[in-house]
């Protein structure tokens, strides 16, 4: 399967691997800082993601092991991307059945639509065994952005 629309989000300086996390909204921080880093978001989308965390609880571990921060689009968005972040230790984010998380996905959106076709893609990759343990595996960058 092609991951050609995952590549494309995944902006310069938007993986980090091994990274220490003190907690579930250090991780979402990490995660948002990336997105900050490769000109996907302004700082202020950082503070909002942690806020949808403590507003909502952790909905977006999606999976085993597995959350997709995020926050609702506004004008500190400026374009569709994503980052990535595997955690050298798991961290409890209070998900009462996919808990701890070893792999934080920060995704922002400039509008309700346009993320749709990445998010299908991504969702294949998240749904194959194979490529999450590549991802929460792997020991550089280059090893991740190869899965696409």
């Amino acid at each position: 399967m092609s991951f050609a629309k995952l590549a494309e989000a995944f902006g310069e300086d938007s993986i980090r691997v091994l990274a220490v996390a003190l907690d579930r909204e250090h991780a979402v921080e990490l995660s948002g800082d990336l997105l900050v880093s490769s000109g996907r978001v302004t700082p202020d989308y950082v503070t909002q993601m942690v806020d949808v965390l403590d507003t909502h609880g952790p909905y977006f571990v999606v999976a085993p092991g597995i959350a997709l921060a995020h926050a609702k689009p506004s004008e500190v968005v400026l374009s569709t991307g994503l980052s990535l972040v595997t955690l050298a230790d798991p961290v409890v984010f209070g998900h009462e059945s996919n808990d701890p998380v070893r792999l934080v996905i920060g995704l922002c959106a400039v509008d309700h639509d346009s993320h749709i076709e990445m998010l299908a893609e991504l969702s294949a990759l998240l749904s194959d065994e194979a490529s999450v343990n590549s991802l929460l595996n792997a020991v550089d960058t280059e090893h991740i952005r190869n899965l696409f």
